[in-house]
């Protein structure tokens, strides 16, 4: 059975392990704008809040006023709605022996490994020259916004997925670990689950991606994928 912990026990993420404890217990209809308060549905977008670190829920009204780049003067930015299937790229070539993976880049370049486990995400910071060697193998990469974006990789079970994604994708596969979680190596269910959130990121290929959701096209292109979960 396949086990994400390596043997080392990186630092634990502070930022990114509150939101995902909080996507894990919070109940959905609880959702509310991180900004004027108002009820959200499923689907809304997100807005990290670049002071702390934080992913804010946001309401169609106020995701708006932070769809361009800089609108938010360097506080809030909005998380980008497009999922972009890559090739060429995996963990180990990036220096992280684990099977399942995502990596951020930070405002100063800086690129940071995490793997989801029971107790959240921990974390290696990745050599920059390994970095560079795989956006030059694949210039999806070159794309990728820091901090709202990230490269989500996995070989559990035989698989070879690759996908820049928006970071609340990443967020809600290490909720999903942790709900289903048993035992010292996962147990049966949660490698399920791991496969299922797979199989729904890959059915959504073919549909036009978008900044706001639910409407109008992406500016990047028809390579992207769209949702509304």
């Amino acid at each position: 059975m396949t086990s994400l912990d390596p043997g080392a026990a990186p630092a634990a993420s502070g930022a990114l392990g509150r939101a995902i404890l909080r996507s894990s217990t919070r109940a959905r209809d609880d959702d509310r704008c991180g900004l004027c308060d108002v009820p959200v549905a499923d689907g809304h977008a997100h807005v990290l809040d670049e002071s702390t670190g934080e992913l804010e829920c946001a309401c169609r009204a106020c995701a708006l006023l932070f769809e361009k780049d800089g609108a938010g003067f360097g506080h809030y930015r909005l998380v980008p709605d497009r999922r972009l299937r890559l090739s060429g790229v995996s963990a180990a070539d990036l220096g992280v022996p684990v099977r399942l993976a995502f990596f951020t880049v930070g405002p100063d370049g800086a690129v940071t490994a995490r793997y989801p486990s029971p107790v959240g995400a921990t974390a290696w910071t990745v050599d920059p020259a390994a970095w560079t060697a795989a956006a030059a193998r694949e210039p999806g990469l070159a794309s990728m916004r820091p901090a709202v974006e990230a490269l989500l990789v996995s070989t559990v079970g035989g698989a070879d997925e690759q996908w820049l994604v928006p970071i609340d994708d990443c967020y809600r596969l290490v909720a999903v670990i942790r709900e289903a979680w048993t035992g010292l190596s996962g147990g049966d269910r949660v490698w399920g689950a791991v496969e299922e959130f797979f199989t729904r990121l890959d059915g959504r290929r073919g549909r036009p991606g978008n900044p706001i959701r639910p409407n109008g096209p992406h500016p990047n292109g028809p390579r992207e994928e769209n949702s509304h979960g």
